[in-house]
């Protein structure tokens, strides 16, 4: 009994002592950024890693008609990086929070699924739905909820 102890005592447990990693996406909506500041502050009261994550759309369409695709999001993550370090700057001596920003690219849903499994987040925060059709599709937020693997924060 005690050599079956010893093997569960070494065995990593995500989400036990408090998240060490919040994974947060944003897109640049009003919706995402709440979800950023109230992500931030999550990750200052847990000290856990703040995950900053914008999913860079693959638009196919566009990209066939000619249309610069990459570069457009490109520049979308360079100015939520931008926006991101203002507000850091702003708080800076009030209170500190460790934050990485990163890309993926894809479906938001998948490329979450992929930023949340590759970051090992104990938590999502995402921000809610501004757009009409997910109420009969399902939004993100949703699917994240119903894929079950982290506590998931909807903000409004």
């Amino acid at each position: 009994m005690t050599e079956q102890h010893e093997q569960h005592s070494h065995r990593f447990e995500r989400g036990t002592d408090g998240p060490k990693v919040i994974l947060v996406g944003v897109d640049g909506s009003d919706s995402s950024m709440r979800a950023a500041a109230y992500a931030s502050g999550l990750a200052r009261r847990q000290h856990a890693l703040l995950a900053v994550v914008y999913v860079q759309p693959v638009l196919a369409a566009g990209a066939a008609l000619g249309a610069p695709v990459a570069e457009t999001t490109d520049e979308i993550a360079e100015d939520l990086v931008a926006q991101i370090r203002e507000a850091a700057e702003r708080v800076r001596g009030i209170f500190e929070v460790r934050w990485e920003f990163h890309t993926f690219r894809g479906d938001p849903f998948n490329g979450l699924v992929q930023a949340a499994d590759e970051l090992k987040a104990d938590a999502v925060v995402v921000g809610a739905s501004e757009q009409a059709g997910h109420r009969i599709i399902g939004s993100v937020a949703v699917r994240l909820v119903k894929a079950g693997r982290w506590p998931v924060t909807v903000v409004p």
